[in-house]
C-alpha cells in the first residue's frame, strides 16, 4: 500500500471516529460531570498512548529529550489536554451537542487569525471576509437563527465553545512547529496534562465516582477522541502528498455528525444550526483558498 492510500485510510478512520465524538461527549456528560469527564478520559488516552509507545518500541525516546522539550511539553499538556477539555466538556454541559460542535469547529478560522499575531503572516481581504462569513454562522448558531433579536440560547456555553476554538488553535500551532516523534510527544502532552488534572482535582477535591455508564463513556472518549484518532489524523497528514489531499475530509465531520447527534442523542436538528454550519464552513475554505494564494 502506497504512503498516499495509508493517509486516506487513516483519514476514513479519523473522519468516522470524530462523527460520533459529539454524540459521546453529550450521552456520556449525563453521568458524569465535565471534570468527572476530563480526569477519566484523560487518563485513559494516557494509557493508550503509552501502550502505542511499547508497540512500537519507542519508549526510549522518552528519556532522550532535552530539558527544553520537557518543558515544551508541560506547557502543551496545559493547553491540551487539560484547558481545552475543561472547556470544551463545560460547553457541552450547557449546549446542544449540535450546536456546541460547529462552534468548536471555528478553531480552523481562529489558526488562521492567530497566524497573522503569532507567526506574523498578513492577513488578507479575503482573510477578513472568511472570518466574517464564519462569524455569521457563529450568530445563527448561537441564537438558533434569532439573529435580529441577539438572543443567545445559553451565552456561557457559547463563550466556552468559541474559547475551546482559541485553545486549540494556539495548541495546533505550537504543536506543528515541534517535529519529536507523535505518539512519543503526545504521550509527553497527556503525562504532564494528568499531573495537572490530578493538581485540580486535589485542591478542589472533586470526587470521581459515577455510575458504570459514565466510565464506559470516559473510556471510548479516552481512546479514541483523545488517542487513536489524533494519532492518525498527524500521521495521515505527514505520508498524504499535500494537506489538501486529506484535510479535505474532515469537513464531512460537522455534518455527519449531527446525523450521529440526532439518532444517538436524540435531538431535533435545527434549520440554524445547519445554516449556520455552512458559513462557518465556507468561511474556512475561503480561508484555505487564500493562504494558498498568499503563502
Amino acid at each position: 500500500m502506497t504512503d498516499q492510500k495509508k493517509a486516506y485510510l487513516y483519514t476514513l478512520c479519523v473522519v468516522v471516529i470524530w462523527a460520533t465524538v459529539a454524540s459521546a461527549f453529550k450521552i456520556t456528560l449525563r453521568y458524569l460531570d465535565h471534570i468527572q469527564l476530563l480526569a477519566l478520559s484523560s487518563f485513559t488516552s494516557l494509557v493508550v498512548l503509552f501502550i502505542l509507545l511499547l508497540l512500537s518500541k519507542k519508549t526510549h525516546l522518552l528519556l532522550s529529550y532535552s530539558k527544553k522539550d520537557y518543558v515544551h511539553s508541560a506547557l502543551l499538556g496545559l493547553c491540551n489536554p487539560f484547558l481545552y477539555y475543561l472547556v470544551l466538556f463545560k460547553a457541552y454541559e450547557l449546549l446542544p451537542a449540535q450546536e456546541a460542535q460547529p462552534l468548536n469547529q471555528t478553531w480552523a478560522v481562529v489558526l488562521a487569525l492567530l497566524s497573522t499575531i503569532i507567526l506574523g503572516q498578513k492577513i488578507t481581504l479575503k482573510s477578513i471576509l472568511a472570518l466574517f462569513i464564519s462569524f455569521i454562522g457563529v450568530v445563527i448558531i448561537s441564537t438558533r437563527g434569532h439573529v435580529w433579536g441577539f438572543e443567545f440560547s445559553n451565552l456561557t456555553g457559547v463563550f466556552l465553545a468559541l474559547g475551546s476554538a482559541f485553545i486549540w488553535a494556539i495548541f495546533w500551532l505550537y504543536n506543528m512547529k515541534d517535529k519529536r516523534d507523535i505518539t512519543a510527544k503526545l504521550f509527553l502532552n497527556f503525562l504532564f496534562g494528568s499531573v495537572f488534572i490530578i493538581i485540580y482535582l486535589l485542591v478542589t477535591r472533586h470526587p470521581l465516582k459515577a455510575e458504570s455508564c459514565g466510565y464506559l463513556g470516559a473510556l471510548y472518549v479516552g481512546v479514541f477522541e483523545m488517542g487513536i484518532a489524533f494519532v492518525l489524523w498527524l500521521k495521515a497528514l505527514r505520508l498524504s502528498k499535500t494537506t489538501a489531499q486529506v484535510s479535505n475530509f474532515i469537513y464531512l465531520v460537522p455534518f455527519l455528525s449531527l446525523i450521529v447527534i440526532h439518532f444517538t442523542v436524540g435531538e431535533k436538528i435545527f434549520a440554524s444550526t445547519i445554516i449556520g454550519l455552512a458559513f462557518i464552513i465556507t468561511g474556512i475554505l475561503l480561508q484555505q483558498r487564500s493562504l494558498k494564494l498568499n503563502p
